[in-house]
C-alpha cells in the first residue's frame, strides 16, 4: 500500500508539531521551570534587600533639635541613640539651649521675624507638615506677629 503525499502549493499546513515549540530545543518544560526558579530567587533577594534597608533606618532613627535664644538652634538626625543625637544638637546650638528629641519624627522651629529674640514656637510631630504648622501656630500663640519657620529636621521616617 502506498502512502499518499499531498504537496499542494496553496496550503500552509506544516504538521501537528509545528505550532508546539519548546522554549529551547531539547529542554522544553524544564527551561520554564528554571526560569521560574530564577525569578523566584530574584524576588526573594529583592525582598531581603528591602527588609535590610528597613532595619538599617530603624537602627538609626533618633534625632534631636536644640532651641536657644534669638533664633539659635542645633539639629541632629539619624543617630543610633537619643543621647548621641541630643549631645550633637546641643553642640551646634549657640548659647543656652534646650533640646527636644525625636524618634522617627520631624521637628520645626518658628520665630517672629519682627522680633527674632522674642516669641518662638517649636513642635515635634510624626510628619513634616504637622510639625511646621504646629510650630508656626505656637509662635503666634506666644505673641508672634510675623512668624516664619527658622529650621526643621526629620529623622528616618518623618
Amino acid at each position: 500500500m502506498t502512502r499518499a503525499v499531498f504537496n499542494l502549493p496553496f496550503t500552509k499546513w506544516k504538521g501537528p508539531c509545528a505550532s508546539v515549540r519548546p522554549d529551547h530545543l531539547g529542554e522544553g518544560p524544564l527551561t520554564s521551570l528554571n526560569r521560574l526558579r530564577r525569578r523566584a530567587t530574584l524576588v526573594v533577594a529583592l525582598t531581603v534587600a528591602l527588609a535590610g534597608t528597613q532595619f538599617a533606618t530603624r537602627a538609626r532613627a533618633a534625632g534631636a533639635f536644640a532651641i536657644g535664644k534669638c533664633g539659635a538652634y542645633g539639629e541632629a538626625y539619624d543617630y543610633a541613640g537619643v543621647a548621641g543625637a541630643r549631645a550633637a544638637a546641643l553642640k551646634q546650638c549657640k548659647g543656652e539651649c534646650t533640646a527636644v528629641t525625636m524618634k522617627r519624627a520631624c521637628a520645626a522651629l518658628s520665630i517672629d521675624m519682627a522680633n527674632p529674640c522674642g516669641p518662638h514656637g517649636y513642635a515635634v510631630e510624626p510628619r513634616i507638615s504637622s510639625s511646621l504648622n504646629e510650630a508656626t501656630r505656637k509662635c503666634y500663640e506666644y505673641g508672634g506677629k510675623e512668624c516664619v519657620i527658622r529650621a526643621w529636621a526629620c529623622d528616618a521616617r518623618g
